[in-house]
């Protein structure tokens, strides 16, 4: 059978979701309560930045299977499958996930599901939150949870190349469903597991990655303290097998949309169920200050002061190959030093207009030479390729940097000119 499928949210996930669910040769209605983002959509208009995801939009569009609507009644007499695709920001005044977007979507397409359907989580939700979805839907729609482990920039490799698919079912039947709606992806490694199994693979994927990044940013204190440098400590400590080198390159830490907030709501959960995780409050506590020694490094480079000092702040993205600004450290550190004085000029391949729009008290410049020009100290932040492949030598000028993701070569700096320094390295290496 080839089942109808819609898409309850069209954020990031979603509009990547129903995009390559249609590539896959489904027919896909996408869901949106803003009127003017399921106008654009149905146009072919793109509102984030994401490789690839672009072309399989139009391609969707034009070929019949993919649309876009507001309409719940619509999707609820289209789709065969829905997926729930909708934001789990962190509470207001809290650290607990807020699954308000997720309990209105389903509260407004339960009454259009007149027939058997199947509705799909893919949100991240704090365990539970399936189980009691499940109890108000009717009985002749059951309830299914499939966690998405997309990485920002690869989200369409990860969607239609996955290294595993897990299914949190509660009958034989939407196992079934959901095996065949993903066997046009080949021989995927699947899990099926139960609701609460299921909720908790995407957040104890993202604590632990969190884990390894804030590890290796403790040893990056610790040598900063010694004189040790940690992009070599991080170099031997990769070749262990047991440990693996992936995630551990130390620098500004991680931010966006999912590691800090789920490591907050995973802990806050933990903490109702009676099983703390106090380990990663301080995971959170690493990583924050990371941003904060980076505005160190740069203030001890202009001798102690930003009043008055121009900086040049390379990147805005939360991590290269998005315009996501969520929780960016890149404009942490350029709010700090502006709140500090200092006359800040950002700028990045795509998300300034994001940062604009966000914090329109920045300054901001339409290339990397207007960024650095006249810059008593210049900061790495986010590190897209451009800026780890600039020749020091052709900006015209010289100054000194602070090297926040270790993503630069010391000595090419150096024999510039420059006056180089980076997270957890001495002052000299």
């Amino acid at each position: 059978m080839r089942y109808r499928m819609t898409v309850i949210g069209t954020g990031y996930l979603g509009i990547t979701h129903a995009a390559c669910m249609a590539a896959l040769g489904y027919e896909v209605l996408g869901l949106d309560i803003d009127v003017d983002k399921v106008r654009g959509l149905n146009q072919g208009t793109l509102p984030i930045y994401e490789e690839g995801l672009g072309d399989l939009l139009k391609a969707g569009l034009e070929s019949g299977k993919l649309r876009f609507t507001t309409s719940y009644q619509e999707a609820g007499e289209f789709g065969d499958v829905h997926f729930l695709c909708l934001g789990t920001p962190q509470r207001a005044g809290g650290s607990a996930a807020d699954v308000s977007q997720v309990d209105s979507a389903v509260a407004a397409l339960t009454p259009w599901l007149t027939r058997p359907s199947l509705v799909v989580g893919k949100s991240t939700v704090p365990v539970g939150t399936a189980r009691r979805l499940a109890s108000g839907l009717p009985s002749h729609v059951e309830l299914a949870w499939n966690p998405e482990f997309l990485r920002e920039g690869f989200a369409v490799e990860d969607t239609l190349h996955p290294d595993r698919i897990v299914l949190g079912v509660a009958s034989d039947s939407a196992e079934r469903v959901l095996r065949e709606v993903y066997a046009p992806l080949g021989d995927v490694p699947t899990v099926v597991t139960d609701y609460a199994t299921a909720e908790l693979v995407k957040v104890a994927a993202n604590a632990f990655l969190a884990t390894k990044i804030s590890y290796i940013n403790a040893m990056a204190e610790v040598c900063e303290v010694a004189g040790a440098d940690v992009v070599q400590l991080s170099e031997a400590l990769g070749y262990d097998t047991r440990i693996g080198r992936r995630f551990l390159g130390s620098g500004l830490g991680f931010g966006g949309g999912c590691l800090p907030k789920d490591i907050r709501a995973f802990a806050a959960r933990a903490d109702e169920l009676g099983v703390p995780l106090t380990f990663l409050r301080e995971v959170d506590a690493i990583n924050t200050r990371r941003r904060h020694r980076a505005v160190d490094l740069a203030r001890e480079l202009v001798g102690g002061s930003f009043a008055g000092r121009t900086v040049g702040v390379l990147g805005a993205a939360f991590k290269p190959n998005s315009d996501d600004i969520r929780d960016s450290p890149a404009l942490d550190v350029a709010l700090a030093i502006h709140r500090e004085g200092g006359s800040v000029s950002v700028y990045d391949p795509a998300a300034l207009d994001n940062a604009r729009k966000a914090y329109p008290v920045l300054g901001y410049a339409p290339s990397v030479l207007d960024a650095v020009r006249g810059a008593d100290v210049v900061l790495l932040l986010t590190e897209w390729q451009e800026f780890v492949d600039l020749d020091p030598a052709s900006l015209g000028v010289t100054s000194s940097i602070v090297d926040a993701r270790n993503a630069l070569n010391p000595t090419h700096w150096r024999t510039a000119g420059w006056t180089y320094r980076a997270l957890g390295r001495p002052a000299l290496v």
